[in-house]
């Protein structure tokens, strides 16, 4: 018998395992597929559970993920490759990030994965100039406020968001990888002279730098929102590449505990593994799902929301930040 659905670990177990969805019954299949759509996996577990033996209708939703994460494929390739074409006379390296990254090196984690914004590092230096390019090529603000606009060009790792006025696709220009208030300092200009070059001439960074960055972006920035996509990232970038030399990589950007708890959460969720500590709070948060899907956990969700901006900012200047944007609303 398949154990009773209390969190989202059946889907991390469906994703590591997927010989685990025998004998799911009909709610276990509810909860494995609400949760797979809430956590934007549903195309990667149509990826991995692809071939098995399953109900009619199970197959024929698997079937719709599965072409609907090859057109978001092909439309991401697409995207970057209209940046790409945009940013042709500036003069610097373009790295790829996050989803596009994976579909455009080929890789493993790239597989079924949902692709929202395009993503891009640049240098700091050439922040100007791309910013000049896209407007040029189409582009325009998302979020003309003068705040904002002042907000993300001072204190932000990445240029307030564009959108394509004709495709309606978002682009995302980072400069560095940690907001310029975190306390963590990564060195950008080390992932960028590591970064690999693809056959377009677009890059994407090393595979110990994908693995920094997403250590980074799960435990050093956010919420852990869209937390067990991110860790199943890290998986399948450890799996494909190995960990030689991401302790150094790590030590350099000044990630290793972030780096060190995404190799234990991996562990605890896909390997089934034992969390302790701090480690068991971030299961909690990260599986919190329940048998249709919705998010559980409201105290826990919230203590991770409430140290994701003091993560990003110090007290005062948070204080100020929110008191702003309050008034503003």
């Amino acid at each position: 018998m398949v154990r009773p659905v209390n969190d989202a670990r059946i889907l991390a177990r469906a994703l590591a395992d997927p010989g685990s969805i025998v004998g799911l019954d009909a709610d276990g299949w509810t909860a494995l597929l609400t949760m797979a759509r809430a956590e934007q996996l549903i195309g990667t577990l149509a990826m991995r559970l692809d071939g098995l033996q399953m109900p009619d209708g199970v197959q024929a939703i698997l079937a719709d993920a599965r072409a609907a994460a090859e057109h978001g494929r092909r439309a991401a390739l697409w995207e970057a490759e209209m940046a790409r074409r945009a940013l042709s006379a500036v003069d610097c390296p373009v790295i790829l990030l996050k989803g596009t990254a994976f579909v455009a090196a080929g890789l493993s984690a790239g597989q079924g994965r949902l692709i929202g914004d395009l993503d891009i590092l640049v240098p700091h230096a050439s922040i100007d100039a791309v910013e000049a390019a896209l407007l040029a090529a189409g582009w325009e603000w998302v979020k003309p406020d003068p705040y904002d606009d002042v907000y993300y060009r001072r204190w932000m790792h990445e240029l307030p968001p564009l959108i394509h006025r004709e495709r309606d696709r978002m682009i995302d220009v980072h400069h560095t990888i940690l907001p310029l208030t975190a306390r963590i300092t990564p060195d950008a200009a080390a992932l960028i002279a590591g970064s690999f070059t693809l056959e377009n001439g677009l890059r994407t960074l090393s595979p110990n730098g994908m693995l920094v960055h997403a250590a980074a972006h799960l435990f050093a920035d956010g919420d852990l929102a869209g937390g067990l996509r991110n860790l199943w990232d890290i998986r399948c970038l450890i799996e494909e590449f190995g960990t030689n030399g991401l302790d150094m990589e790590a030590k350099r950007h000044g990630l290793s505990r972030e780096v060190a708890r995404s190799l234990r959460l991996v562990d605890a969720l896909f390997a089934e593994g034992t969390a302790r500590g701090a480690d068991r709070l971030y299961i909690r948060r990260i599986t919190a799902r329940d048998g249709w899907g919705r998010p559980t956990r409201p105290i826990t969700r919230l203590g991770f929301y409430v140290r994701s901006h003091l993560l990003r900012m110090p007290p005062a200047m948070l204080a100020r930040h929110l008191w702003t944007k309050w008034r503003k609303a």
